[in-house]
């Protein structure tokens, strides 16, 4: 049995992995930033899930996420960094204190949450980080039928995860 901590589990992509992951027996650290969202899961799953408030852009949340995590089930696995969205502006539109929080969101508190399990793993000699992006950060090439051009500058913000992909094992 493994333990995962997954991020953006309030709806989308992250609530379907938080689903898989208990459905397949193993134990998950459900995370939203508001945890209410979350009841289902734990009503569902009360032995396996652990529903934790956390904001990405907060190193608190993020440090009391993986203290909680650890007390609860002594180890963290796998990291989901599946919490984000997008931005929708042309770039001399775009809001500096809004586009700042989009890189927050996005790359810096994904960065946050790896310090802060990293360690754990390396302990442990293995462990999983999955990194969820957006095909919109694989280019800013511009197609009138699928991407307006003023959403091309903020794809940068998921960029450094599209595509990677290492295990713990991986990297010895």
């Amino acid at each position: 049995m493994q333990t995962w901590l997954i991020t953006g589990c309030s709806s989308g992509l992250g609530r379907g992995f938080a689903k898989a992951v208990l459905k397949s027996g193993d134990q998950v650290i459900v995370t939203a930033r508001r945890v209410e969202t979350l009841k289902d899961l734990v009503d569902a799953y009360p032995e396996q899930a652990l529903a934790l408030s956390l904001d990405v852009t907060k190193e608190e949340d993020i440090k009391n996420a993986v203290e909680k995590g650890l007390e609860r089930f002594g180890t963290i696995d796998v990291l989901i960094n599946n919490a984000g969205y997008g931005y929708r502006a042309a770039v001399e539109e775009g809001v500096p204190k809004e586009v700042d929080q989009l890189f927050q969101t996005n790359l810096f508190g994904p960065i946050a949450l790896i310090k802060a399990v990293l360690p754990i793993m390396r302990k442990n000699h293995r462990g999983t980080i999955a990194n969820v992006s957006s095909i919109a950060a694989l280019g800013a090439a511009w197609d009138p039928a699928t991407m307006p051009p003023q959403k091309a500058p903020w794809n940068p913000s998921r960029k450094p995860f599209t595509g990677k992909r290492r295990t713990w094992e991986s990297m010895s």
